[in-house]
Parts: structure tokens; C-alpha cells; sequence
């Protein structure tokens, strides 16, 4: 071997661990600090409710169950909400409040039982004992879905619950329990099978002993859903669940699916059902006028019947047994006893759950797919409630503008964008929408006024001009001679990371147009299995046929095109198969069978692919729909031919997206069924990321390269965002050992625009911005706990501007300051002068920030910037100059006027009352000494004028206008009279040549 091959070889060696060598960890926790979350929303779309609770005698109170944004309570009749359940998964089945402590003792039961293909998990039952403040859990853990919740009215202790369980899987946590030492420990008390679990319960008002139990036999798989069977039954017990009977007389023969169960509060006799049958024409609406005994059905209206797995719920009013409501794709009323319905007014299809108000029927409430409406009269008109951001996210994308916007798709919501920040706070009108149906993946052109976007299946693939509003559709299509297209439910698209106008589509192939979709090229064979056992989609649904599109399977479902090559993409399907070609698609490699320890036929959710090495990839497989809950995230680095699990046992809920960092490589972030996770040292560790992040669905993440934010498109929550996780990029071994450490920042942009703000309507629900301030960032290795720990800015000359509150926590800490310096101090009077609340902006420049901890100090270097918008650095100028000039003028006349003040009580005490005069006389031109603050306003003196103009120099982007310096110089010379008329009467006061008084300086730290 040659030498130079040799030496060659020993450099690679020793830059590279050894085989079997392990990496120190690099654990994030409790170092995430004050970086923070926050929410976008929206709530114009809001999300799916599985359930309603209404306190039982304070009618204002009422509680939201999500199906993946937690749990709300409104104490205002359902106009406002505040969120209780933050701590927990965010997938709700049922809320009850005990009826012998409603005011405090809640129940909760999670995992959403409205069964179909996007459903959330739940992780258990929880009760809380002061209002949701706090919260307990009670077991439950591995029941996936719980669907009620009964307690004893008599006896708190007795509670009931109803498990739906495991949709995709058998499972032995399924069935009727009770507890009667209040929910320490539990017994079975109703079971079927695996496969059969309690879709709906009923307690009788007058006695607690009786309690219905609808069992539903049910299984769904990626490919197919089955519901019903000879298991499903409604089962009665008179002696508190000891024993049960089916009371099935007068049912439909055969196989049972999904049924209710009502009680009507007023006849506790009168119960109501809907059956799924086996025959059409015998289901729908039952009804029992004998406590179960016998049924007669009522109501085979398409209404009634319609997807009894979604739509299930009939609620009965507490006053009257005859007036029904039931859930369904429009929801209807009864006001026969269930002969007749009728629809309820227009509001959002899809209503899932439906609550009487406790002290007018004519009030009731309306979960739905699209939120909570709420009616006055009677279910006639209908208003969404504007303040539940619960939108349910399943792809999110950014574009490059200032401030940059959100595309993304939700589930039966359409497709919307909206920006990321907006004057006032980011309300529903900020949001844009950009398709229909079940949205999916929004995609925007990276450098045209184009916007892509789709509904289910590719029914419709949508390429929108936003400048021309002009729309097209552009989906593949089947060719002559060719075998139908199989696209996923959730249809991938992808557009190139390195040819602007390339975008790609997946069925069982992959699709690429060259020409923004006017024409596609299949480049790929067949990337799936295509199992055909899996293909059999209209025959899912079980008793009632469901082929809504959401079955289709053995197809693609993540694309991406390496940014550092765009020969190298890689595919992955729903039915397990990791795909790469290196050649643009001319060949392709299954690259799947080199996974370790991933089950076959696990879904490919998403495959990233590294912006540092075109060789580098991560994938993430979620194997839920099998059953299997575990997380399963790999990383390659050769294209393939091995992969490494990335995942460590801190991570909870099983993944469905990845986010590699920009710049470091070792920097990842994962989400979860149960929320966000992030890793330092490149999958070694992982740490929950909790700073205002409820544990909720993350479906997709993007990281804003332009800003660092990092994007959540979550599926219960809406949009959330974590501005700027550079700090994270930073933070090693060697930062973790420091006192204190600074993080390096960009410039800031000193924001000089402004707006006349927002409405002051409190009902909706308003996204927060990002923060525009001057952000000075350091990490502490632990708390300062004591001795005295202070910050300041100094500007270039060292000079100080003023003092800052510094964090003292261990991990990140941020400290805002708005580029403005303290307001001045102004004169006292009997009224406020708001002009002089205005804090002056500093001018751009060298700053630094410096942090004296006990006998260290740490110093931090850092800029401010002007925006490129057009103004004159001569403009800007001669603005900071005036804004200082009033500043002074008016901190010297607070200073005249406190002196001003002790002369006039010398006056006073001395009895020298010719003086007194005049040194009223004086102040009352200087200062208002009558009236209010709003009608008893008195004429506004040189304080006013002098603060007024102050505060519109210092508001305004621009230069002073002429009329600015006119009045300027108009206050200017009353100022100088005033002061000179004060001299002039100072040595006419008796006494006050004793008086001691302030200098400047120390008036100016006098509160």
C-alpha cells in the first residue's frame, strides 16, 4: 500500500469513533427555560368534540371534550373557554361532573370513541378535586378509549365506567367496570370478548342500581373497518351490575353494530335507541315505554341510519321524553317521541354530541366536527362559538415572507393559510381558505404566487394563482391502458427542494410534473406491496357500508427529494416499504428489510431527508393501526443500507414526524401521539418539550429557515409555534458546564410600524404574535438562588439606557427589551398626562447587555438595525433628536413643577398669601389642578401640549412634520417664560431660602 493511501486511511480512523463506541448523551432536561410555545390557532374552523358536560345547576357552566385538543370549560353559557386538562393527553372520550360536588370533582375519560381512521389515543381515567386545577389519574392506562362515565348520586364512592377500548387491536381492557371505594380499585363487571367493547351507558335517574350497557363489537385496519356482529347487545342490570340481561325485545334479528342508549330524565321509563342492523330496513330509532321490557322502532330516516360508528348519540330532553335529539351528519329533532325529525339550522356537518341547557330547552348546544354551536331557539339557528382552537392539523408548511405564513389541511375543515403574526393578535379573518373537503397537504410555490393544496384521496388536486384568482386542477389521472391509481386518504405531494416548478405525487407510484402539474411523468414502477387482500375497499364497513376513500391502502404516503441531490428521493408507503432511487427514478431500492426491529408492513409516515448529506435520511414508522403503540424513528447515513433506531425509552406515543435542524445535525425534534420531543445529541437522549405545549398529536413539523421558529401542525391544537430554537443549536458539553452563557442572535430589526389595533370583541379566539423586542438570550447552569443578580443596557459609549429584570432560572433564559428607553418622569397634576407614557426608541447601533451575578459580570455585544423600508437615516435622525428634546423638556418641567410645589406649601405655612397667588397662578398654566381623567377634563396647560407632541414625535416612522416644529417651538418659549416667571418669584417667597430641595439626578429616582 502506498504511503500516502495509508496516512489517508489512519486520518479517517482517528476522526471517526470506533466501532461499538458510544457518544456521551446530551440531556435537554430542565434546560428548555423560556422557550416558550404559542398558539396560532385557528379557532375559525376549530375541531372535532367528542362530548358535552353541563354543570347540573349552574346553567353558565359548561365543558368541551375534544377529540384531540383536551378538555374546556366556559363559565360563561359557552362564550369564552380556558383549557383545564394541560398536563394530560389531549384525546377526550367523556366528561362527567359528580353530581354531589359538581362545583369541584370532575371525571375524565380519554381516547376519542367517535372511531374513525384519524382518532387519537387516549392514556386513562383522571379525576380532579378542585375544579381541574389538579388532576389524579385512576388507572386505565392501556384502554385507548373510554366512553362513559357514571357515578351514584347517592353514594359518590359507586362509579361506573364504559371502555370502549382498542380500535385496532384485541383487548382485554374493554368492558363495564366499578369501583366502590371511589376509584381506588376496580372490578369487571360486564365483558364480552376482545373485540367488543361499551360504545354508549345509561344510568336511571330515580335509581342508580339500573344501568344500561350498549356492547359494541367492532374492529378497524389500515385497509378496511368492520363494525357489528353477534357480540354487539344492550344489556340492563337492576342490582348496581351484579347481573345483566340483553333486552332485545322487539330488536332486529341477527347481527347487532353500534347502538345508543337514552334514558329521558322527566319518565325514566321511556328509553331510546338506535340500531345498526343487519337489514336496512330494520335500523334506526327504537323506542321503549316500559324501562327496556319491549321496543318499537320509530324512525328509518337516512338521518338516523347514517354511519352509526360516527353518529350515535341520541340525547333526550330533561323536560320532556318526547322532544329527541340525535346526532348525525346534520343533526335532527324530534318533538313526537321520535316519529318525526327534523334537521337542525345550518352550522357544521358531523355532530357528534348535543346538550339541553339545565333551564331552557330552547337553549342546546352542538359538538361537531367543526366545534361547538350553540342555538337560542330551539335548534332552529345555529352560532359557532368563536374562541375553541381545535383545529385538527394533518400537514403544515411555511413560505419565505415577512412575517411568513402557515399553510396546511385539516380534518374535514378544507385547506386554509394565515401568517404567523398580525397587528393586534392573529384572529379567524387573518386566515385564507385554499381548498375544500378534507384538507391535506398546502404547498407554496417558492418563488410564484401559486399555492397547492387537495382534498381526500386526490379527489381534487388544486394549483391556485393568489394574485390572478385564478384555479386549476392539476391531479394525475389514469392513462389509456393503465391500471386505475390507488391514492392514499392523505395523498402525498412534495415539491422540490432544488427546481422550483418540480412537483411530485404519489399513488401506488410516484408522479413528477416539470411544469407546476400541467403534466405528469410516472417515474417509478409499483412502490408498494400492492397486496390485494388489501384492496377490497368496498366491501369496509361492516353492517353499513362505509368506502369513504379513508380505507385505500398499499399506497404512497411520503415523498421527499434530497436537497443536497435531486437524483436521490425517497419514497415511503402505507404498507411498510422504504423506497430510494439515486438515478432521478430510473431505478429504485427497497430499502426496508435493512430496518432493525420493525415489524413488517409498518406505515412509513415520513421520510426527511438531510439538508447536510445526501446520503442521510431519517424515517419515521407508525405501527398504531396494527396495533402496536411503540415509537419508531431510524436514521441512514448510505442511502439505505443500514439504519439506526433513534429512539430511546423518554419517548411517549408513537411518531409520525421528524425534524432535522438546518445547522446541527445532532439537533432533532420528534413528534408524538403525545406531543413534541426533542434531542441533542442526535437521538442518544430525549427530552418532552412542555413550556405551553400540552401533550397533544403532533402530525407534521417545519423549522422556518429564516426565523429558527419551529412549526407544529398538531392535531387538536392547531398551530403552534417555538420562535427561534437557535439557543439549542449552541448548547454542548462545554456550555453545560458554564455559569452563564450567551447566546449569539441575529441583529434586530427595530420595528417602526404601527396600526390602529384590533376590535374589542373578548369572544374570539386571537393567536399570539411574535415577539419583536430586542431578545438578549444566555443559559444558566442553575437557578440563582442568592445575593444580587442585575442587568443593564449601555449603549456604544457605554452610557447607561436603563436597567432590566434578568431570569434567574436554571436552562434558557430570555430577557425582552423593546429598543425603548424608561418613559420620562412627568410634572404631577390632578389629572394623567397619557402623551407622557410613550418610551422613546433608541436609535440603531452597538448595544450591550451586562449582567453583574453576585461579584461576576458577563457582557453581551448585540445590534439593532433599521428595517430596508425607505426612510432616511436623516429622517430617523432628526426624529430620535426631537423625541430627546421633548424627553428632557418634559422630565425638566416635572422638575419646575416639584419645586414649584415645595414653594407653594412654604407659601402656605408661611401665610404669605400674595406669593401663594402668583405661585398658583403659575402652576395652573403649566399643570391641569382641576377635573378627571375623562368628562370633567379640564383645558390641557404646557404639560399636556408639551407631552401630546412629545408622544406624536416619538410615535411616528418619520421626521418631525412643520406643524411638529412650530408647535415645538411654541412650547420651547412658554417653557423658557414659565421658568423664568418661577425665578422671579423664588426670592419672593417667605422661608424658602431654607428650603432644601432635590438636585435633578435624585428627583429623577424619587417615586
Amino acid at each position: 500500500m502506498k504511503l500516502s493511501k495509508l496516512l489517508l486511511l489512519l486520518a479517517v480512523a482517528v476522526c471517526l469513533p470506533a466501532a461499538g463506541q458510544q457518544r456521551d448523551t446530551l440531556r435537554a432536561d430542565n434546560l428548555f427555560g423560556d422557550l416558550r410555545a404559542r398558539h396560532i390557532g385557528p379557532a375559525l374552523m376549530s375541531g372535532r368534540i367528542n362530548d358535552l358536560e353541563l354543570h347540573p345547576t349552574n346553567n353558565r357552566v359548561l365543558y368541551v371534550a375534544s377529540a384531540g385538543g383536551g378538555v374546556w370549560k366556559s363559565g360563561d353559557a359557552g362564550t369564552t373557554f380556558a383549557p383545564i386538562f394541560e398536563d394530560h393527553c389531549q384525546s377526550i372520550g367523556v366528561v362527567t361532573l359528580d353530581p354531589t360536588d359538581p362545583d369541584n370533582t370532575i371525571y375524565v375519560g380519554t381516547g376519542e370513541t367517535w372511531t374513525r381512521n384519524s382518532v387519537s389515543v387516549g392514556c386513562g381515567l383522571f379525576r380532579s378535586g378542585d375544579a381541574g386545577a389538579t388532576w389524579e389519574k385512576l388507572g386505565f392506562e392501556n384502554s385507548e378509549r373510554i366512553a362513559n362515565i357514571l357515578i351514584n348520586p347517592d353514594n359518590p364512592d359507586e362509579i361506573y365506567v364504559g371502555v370502549l377500548g382498542a380500535l385496532w387491536s384485541d383487548s382485554e381492557e374493554r368492558g363495564v367496570y366499578k369501583s366502590a371505594d371511589g376509584g381506588s380499585t376496580w372490578t369487571k363487571i360486564l365483558y364480552v370478548d376482545p373485540r367488543t367493547g361499551v360504545a354508549d351507558m345509561a344510568m336511571d335517574p330515580t335509581d342508580p342500581n339500573t344501568i344500561y350497557a350498549s356492547m359494541w363489537e367492532f374492529r378497524r385496519t389500515p385497509w378496511s373497518f368492520e363494525s357489528g356482529g353477534g357480540n354487539s347487545a344492550l344489556y340492563k342490570s337492576v342490582d348496581g351490575g351484579q347481573s345483566w340481561n340483553k333486552i332485545h325485545n322487539g330488536f332486529p334479528e341477527g347481527k347487532l353494530g353500534r347502538l345508543a342508549i337514552a334514558v329521558a330524565p322527566s319518565n325514566p321509563k321511556v328509553l331510546y335507541t338506535v340500531i345498526e342492523a343487519e337489514q336496512p330496513e330494520r335500523k334506526g330509532l327504537y323506542r321503549s315505554d316500559d324501562a327496556g321490557a319491549s321496543w318499537s322502532q320509530l324512525n328509518n330516516d337516512f338521518e338516523i341510519t347514517v354511519r352509526p360508528f360516527y353518529f350515535s348519540r341520541i340525547v333526550v330532553d330533561p323536560r320532556d321524553e318526547n322532544v329527541v335529539l340525535k346526532a348525525g351528519l346534520s343533526g335532527s329533532v324530534s318533538r313526537d317521541g321520535g316519529k318525526t325529525f327534523r334537521n337542525l339550522g345550518n352550522m357544521h356537518s358531523d355532530i357528534h354530541d348535543l346538550a339541553f341547557s339545565i333551564v331552557d330547552s330552547d337553549i342546546i348546544y352542538a359538538g361537531t366536527d367543526g366545534g361547538l354551536y350553540r342555538s337560542w331557539d330551539g335548534g332552529n339557528t345555529m352560532e359557532i362559538t368563536e374562541d375553541l382552537p381545535l383545529s385538527q392539523f394533518y400537514h403544515i408548511s411555511v413560505d419565505n415572507a415577512t412575517p411568513y405564513n402557515v399553510y396546511g389541511g385539516l380534518q374535514d375543515n378544507g385547506s386554509w393559510y394565515g401568517p404567523t403574526s398580525a397587528p393586534g393578535g392573529i384572529r379567524g379573518r387573518h386566515w385564507t381558505s385554499i381548498g375544500q373537503g378534507d384538507g391535506f397537504r398546502v404547498l407554496k410555490h417558492a418563488t410564484k404566487p401559486v399555492i397547492y393544496s387537495e382534498m381526500q384521496g386526490a379527489q381534487n388536486v388544486w394549483r391556485t394563482d393568489t394574485e390572478k384568482q385564478l384555479i386549476k386542477t392539476i391531479q394525475p389521472q389514469p392513462s389509456p391502458g393503465a391500471e386505475d391509481l390507488r391514492f392514499n386518504w392523505n395523498a402525498p405531494m412534495a415539491l422540490s427542494p432544488t427546481q422550483p416548478d418540480r412537483l411530485y405525487m404519489g399513488s401506488q407510484y410516484l408522479h413528477k410534473s416539470e411544469d407546476m402539474g400541467d403534466t405528469w411523468e410516472v417515474i417509478s414502477p409499483d412502490l408498494t406491496t400492492d397486496d390485494p387482500a388489501k384492496q377490497q375497499q368496498e366491501d369496509s364497513g361492516g353492517l353499513s357500508m362505509d368506502n369513504s376513500g379513508a380505507e385505500n391502502h398499499t399506497t404512497i404516503f411520503t415523498i421527499a427529494e434530497s436537497p443536497r441531490d435531486e437524483q436521490v428521493i425517497w419514497v415511503g408507503t402505507d404498507d411498510g416499504n422504504v423506497q430510494v432511487t439515486r438515478d432521478g427514478g430510473k431505478t429504485w431500492t427497497n430499502t426496508v428489510a435493512n430496518v432493525p426491529g420493525l415489524p413488517a408492513n409498518t406505515w412509513v409516515y415520513h421520510i426527511e431527508a438531510s439538508v447536510h448529506d445526501a446520503g442521510t435520511a431519517y424515517a419515521v414508522f407508525e405501527g398504531h393501526s396494527h396495533g402496536d403503540m411503540t415509537p419508531y424513528a431510524y436514521r441512514t447515513t448510505d442511502f439505505g443500507n443500514t439504519w439506526t433506531s433513534i429512539i430511546t425509552d423518554e419517548v411517549e406515543g408513537f411518531a409520525r414526524s421528524l425534524q432535522e435542524d438546518y445547522e446541527n445535525p445532532d439537533l432533532l425534534f420528534l413528534g408524538t401521539e403525545f406531543g413534541l420531543f426533542v434531542t441533542l445529541d442526535g437521538g442518544l437522549s430525549w427530552t418532552p418539550f412542555r413550556n405551553n405545549l400540552p401533550p397533544v398529536a403532533v402530525h407534521y413539523l417545519e423549522l422556518h429557515k429564516g426565523t429558527n421558529d419551529l412549526v407544529l401542525g398538531t392535531h387538536g391544537r392547531g398551530v403552534i409555534i417555538i420562535d427561534d430554537i437557535s439557543p439549542l443549536r449552541e448548547i454542548n458539553a462545554e456550555v453545560l458546564g458554564e455559569t452563564l452563557h450567551f447566546f449569539e442572535d441575529e441583529p434586530t430589526v427595530i420595528d417602526e410600524t404601527s396600526s390602529f389595533g384590533s376590535s374589542t370583541v373578548s369572544t374570539e379566539f386571537v393567536g399570539g404574535n411574535r415577539s419583536r423586542a430586542a431578545q438578549i438570550k444566555y443559559f444558566m447552569k442553575s437557578r440563582h438562588t442568592f445575593g444580587k443578580m442585575t442587568m443593564e443596557i449601555r449603549d456604544a459609549s457605554g452610557n447607561k439606557v436603563l436597567d432590566l429584570e434578568p431570569g434567574k432560572s436554571k436552562g434558557i433564559n430570555i430577557v425582552n427589551w423593546g429598543y425603548v428607553r424608561k418613559q420620562p418622569k412627568v410634572a404631577r397634576a390632578k389629572t394623567f398626562s397619557f402623551g407622557g407614557f410613550t418610551s422613546p426608541t433608541v436609535p440603531a447601533g452597538s448595544y450591550t447587555a451586562v449582567i453583574t451575578k453576585g461579584r461576576d459580570t458577563y457582557e453581551y455585544p448585540f445590534e439593532l438595525v433599521y428595517a430596508d423600508n425607505g426612510i432616511s437615516d436623516e429622517a430617523r435622525a432628526r426624529k430620535y433628536e426631537t423625541t430627546m428634546e421633548l424627553y428632557d423638556m418634559t422630565q425638566d418641567l416635572a422638575y419646575l413643577v416639584y419645586q414649584l410645589d415645595a414653594y407653594i406649601a412654604q407659601a402656605e405655612a408661611a401665610g404669605d398669601t400674595r406669593e401663594l397667588k402668583k405661585l398658583n397662578a403659575l402652576k395652573e398654566t403649566l399643570v391641569i389642578t382641576t377635573g378627571d381623567n375623562y368628562v370633567g377634563s379640564a383645558e390641557p396647560q404646557l404639560r399636556e401640549k408639551m407631552a401630546d407632541l412629545y408622544s406624536k414625535v416619538a410615535g411616528s416612522y418619520d421626521a418631525p412634520t412643520a406643524a411638529d416644529r412650530a408647535n415645538l417651538e411654541l412650547i420651547r418659549q412658554r417653557f423658557e417664560e414659565g421658568k423664568a416667571e418661577f425665578e422671579s418669584l423664588k426670592p419672593k417667597v417667605k422661608g424658602g431660602e431654607t428650603l432644601e430641595l432635590a438636585d435633578f439626578e435624585a428627583f429623577l429616582e424619587m417615586d
